[in-house]
């Protein structure tokens, strides 16, 4: 189940013109985190580094996708938006854009998904960064994504 969910999961990605743009491609799905990469020629800014804001929506977008994975895995079909979110830009990133993200600290997969089942909608805490080719951190975001479950 996990290749054809990564495959959907890619063409919906792939099927809106902004995030085609991006280039990104899905490098990583363990259960518990989502790899995304993105190559830096597709968003070098002015210094020549990654722009920030191409930082931030890939971490927005991975997060998204692990939530939107995480929700099929249990059988549900629902929709998933971003709530709020901050993003720490750390060091500059002059090589291509790695983002992992996973649920963060505290967070409880279980109670998300037992939430989303008997109340139709529940939220959970995520946490990604884009790493810099030594290992260190470049940009860190930590985000509250709501599920709500769709109507037949």
């Amino acid at each position: 189940m996990t290749e054809d969910a990564l495959l959907r999961l890619d063409r919906h990605l792939q099927s809106m013109p902004p995030v085609a743009a991006m280039q990104l491609r899905i490098v990583g799905f363990d259960g518990e985190r989502l790899r995304l990469h993105a190559p830096l020629a597709a968003h070098v800014n002015d210094k020549g580094c990654a722009f920030g804001g191409s930082l931030g929506s890939m971490m927005t977008l991975a997060s998204w996708g692990l939530a939107t994975l995480r929700t099929e895995r249990a059988g549900l079909d629902a929709d998933v938006f971003v709530a709020d979110c901050q993003v720490r830009y750390l060091a500059p990133l002059f090589a291509d854009l790695d983002v992992v993200t996973e649920a963060d600290a505290g967070a409880d997969w279980d109670g998300f998904i037992e939430t989303l089942r008997q109340r139709g909608r529940a939220r959970i805490g995520l946490r990604a960064w884009a790493a810099l080719p030594d290992g260190g951190i470049a940009t860190e975001f930590t985000a509250r994504y709501v599920a709500i479950l769709r109507r037949p």
